[in-house]
């Protein structure tokens, strides 16, 4: 699919959602969302490890972030939009079953993990099945091809205070956008998109936090290769 132009406004909107990273935080952000792709809990000191820092200080930055979930051991079990335990959009990256908090974030993770993502969700009106392919670079396919997404723009505060509650629970595939009017009026400040924006917004919202941190076939740049590499971040 094409790159769809999206409301600059709304883009800065959403942009300024999310926390600036500083490059040692892009690694270990990254990283994290990398090694929890594989499918099992991440232990701090594994994380500390891939990314070559002390311990201690990847765990002050982990306990600075909210949007970090954890088991009782104290490993990750999910994070920013990826999780391991069960919800109700599946993404499978590499042939390992894994789960995302919301709709659009199977549309920007792809991005960051550097892999394709098939996607399978459902309609909360209809019930119907909803399948896409997603790549770093778009969206490959998608069905129905009439599928819509919601979306709304909390305050930082509230996106803070709980994203899943306040921000994922709005953020929906609907098979279409008149499947999606009636789920529209009793959630005031929620819109939809095509698909296609939702990529393109998660695009931006990427570029923001990460910058040339990524390493995207097509779209990469020597730093982002250096860090799919293993190089090292300065500490």
């Amino acid at each position: 699919m094409t790159r769809s132009t999206v409301d600059d406004a709304l883009t800065t909107t959403v942009v300024n959602l999310f926390p600036r990273l500083t490059p040692v935080e892009q690694c270990i952000s990254v990283a994290l969302y990398r090694l929890l792709a594989e499918g099992r809990p991440v232990a701090r000191d594994a994380l500390a490890a891939r990314v070559g820092l002390p311990p201690a200080q990847v765990a002050e930055i982990l306990g600075n972030w909210y949007g970090v979930f954890y088991d009782t051991s104290g490993a990750i079990i999910g994070y920013w939009g990826l999780a391991l335990r069960e919800m109700k959009h599946r993404f499978r990256v590499n042939g390992q079953p894994l789960y995302a908090w919301c709709a659009w974030d199977t549309l920007f993770l792809p991005q960051i993990l550097g892999a394709v993502a098939e996607v399978e969700s459902a309609c909360p009106v209809s019930g119907e099945a909803i399948r896409l392919t997603v790549s770093p670079l778009g969206v490959e396919a998608v069905h129905p091809e009439s599928t819509v997404v919601s979306f709304v723009t909390p305050e930082r505060a509230k996106v803070e205070e709980d994203v899943v509650l306040n921000f994922c629970h709005y953020v929906h595939f609907f098979r279409s956008a008149e499947a999606a009017q009636g789920w529209l009026l009793p959630h005031p400040g929620t819109r939809l998109l095509t698909v296609e924006q939702a990529w393109t917004l998660g695009g931006e919202k990427n570029l923001a936090q990460y910058g040339e941190m990524l390493a995207i076939e097509g779209m990469g740049n020597e730093a982002g290769k250096a860090f799919a590499a293993g190089n090292r971040p300065a500490r």
